[in-house]
């Protein structure tokens, strides 16, 4: 069988390259009986504050031609809660995959106090996912993730305040995705992910009223897989750092598109909520692919896109 394993650095080794994106996967034991948490290379749970947050009030989905829209409002118990209630880390430190957790706050300070407590009381913790890109708080969010200084100010208190790897998760609200992956690398991120949602909305006809109770909020699925895409093949050529590439991937053909544009891991999101069993499903096809293409190796599709026939090389 081909290697599904990959590295995100010297020290985050994953068993295979999916991972499961940060709020479509709860804090893990939501799916504990639809999945086999040893197909994950990761899981990203659901984004934590310092203190606890209630999100936004309903409506907050809606479904849309192509995807789906959220305003959840990074809803979490907090920090201390997360540590441990029996139902968060002391569970997941049970299951045979790695754990980041996604952080965020709606301030510098913020953002380091919950990495300091997970710095202190978090063993069994993997890695970091810094978001600085959600489009669905008013204060905090993705301010930092549209703006080079706030970016790195952000990377930069967290890294300071814990020895975990960073993962820091960008926006794709950016002109020049290739400038902000280069910052947040500078600042002391260990990796990147991307992208995050996409701010949009939708209207009810019959009512004349937003779909979402915020007016807007983030599009995911396979209507951004497009967008994505490109912004992990232009960060890619930006930075010598691992990549999490991920937005509307939905089979393994998805997941091996982002590969080639650079990604060395991939995240799973809106595809879980139809279908949860997808990431057995593309482990069993991906080793398949691997065959039928004489790769030993998952790592040996990162950056591998050809130049377009008859075109230049990229």
């Amino acid at each position: 069988m081909p290697d599904l394993t990959v590295d995100l650095g010297d020290s985050l080794k994953l068993n295979t390259p999916l991972i499961t994106a940060s709020g479509t996967f709860g804090y893990g034991k939501e799916y504990a009986d639809l999945i086999s948490f040893e197909d994950l290379g990761a899981i990203a749970v659901k984004g934590i504050s310092y203190r606890p947050a209630l999100g936004n009030p309903q409506p907050r989905t809606a479904e849309v031609f192509g995807g789906m829209l959220n305003s959840i409002g990074l809803q979490n118990p907090g920090i201390k809660t997360f540590l441990h209630d029996p139902d968060y880390l002391p569970w997941l430190r049970t299951q045979p995959t790695r754990l980041f957790v996604n952080i965020w706050g709606t301030s510098v300070e913020e953002y380091s106090a919950v990495s300091a407590c997970i710095e202190e009381e978090g063993s069994g913790i993997d890695a970091l996912e810094i978001n600085i890109s959600c489009p669905n708080i008013k204060e905090g969010g993705a301010k930092f993730g549209t703006d080079l200084d706030a970016a790195a100010s952000v990377v930069q208190a967290v890294r300071e305040s814990t020895t975990l790897p960073l993962i820091t998760k960008l926006s794709p609200d950016v002109a020049d995705i290739g400038a902000f992956a280069r910052s947040v690398a500078d600042a002391g991120s260990d990796a990147i992910s991307l992208v995050n949602t996409i701010p949009a909305m939708a209207i009810d006809s019959s009512t004349w009223r937003p779909k979402l109770s915020s007016v807007t909020g983030g599009m995911s699925g396979p209507a951004i897989k497009p967008i994505a895409l490109r912004m992990v093949y232009e960060a890619a050529q930006a930075v010598d750092i691992p990549i999490i590439g991920m937005g509307g991937i939905c089979s393994t053909a998805d997941a091996v598109e982002f590969l080639l544009a650079g990604a060395d891991a991939v995240g799973i999101g809106t595809a879980l909520f139809r279908r949860p069993d997808i990431p057995r499903k593309i482990v069993q096809e991906l080793n398949e692919y691997l065959e039928e293409h004489g790769c030993t190796s998952v790592t040996q599709l990162t950056g591998a896109m050809q130049p377009p026939a008859g075109g230049e090389h990229l």
